[in-house]
């Protein structure tokens, strides 16, 4: 059965390149989100359209911070959680009691503000690490 529209291609172009211009496409290959270097080739010289992928690498360092400030923000939250935890279960000390009872509303907006940075920073590397 023979195909009347075929889509393969057969046809090979050939160029020669030194070394140098070879290095440069390839390195102009590697930004983009083509596949192969021949559809790259193939994009380029039918003026399709090539999608660059560029990162900002000034963020690297920032975003490594923000990684650790995350952590330690999780660890504080936690921490504070189980403090609040442990002061309410003791019902010994009335002095105790009342603290408890003027700081619970502050221990809550801590542990809200906690997550509410943690989200922020997640939204923010999913944000970097699609760029």
């Amino acid at each position: 059965m023979k195909r009347t529209n075929n889509k393969n291609r057969t046809r090979k172009v050939t160029i020669r390149l030194t070394p140098e211009e070879y290095e440069q496409l390839n390195n102009r290959y590697k930004k983009t989100t083509c596949r192969k270097l021949s559809d790259y080739v193939r994009n380029l010289l039918f003026q399709g359209k090539v999608t660059i992928l560029t990162r900002d690498q000034s963020m690297d360092a920032f975003m490594a911070e923000l990684i650790l400030l995350k952590s330690e923000l999780s660890a504080v939250g936690n921490n504070f959680n189980q403090a609040v935890r442990k002061l309410n279960a003791m019902q010994h000390y009335p002095e105790l009691k009342i603290w408890l009872l003027t700081h619970t509303q502050m221990a809550q907006d801590v542990v809200k503000n906690v997550d509410t940075i943690k989200i922020n920073i997640a939204k923010f590397s999913d944000k970097w690490l699609q760029e």
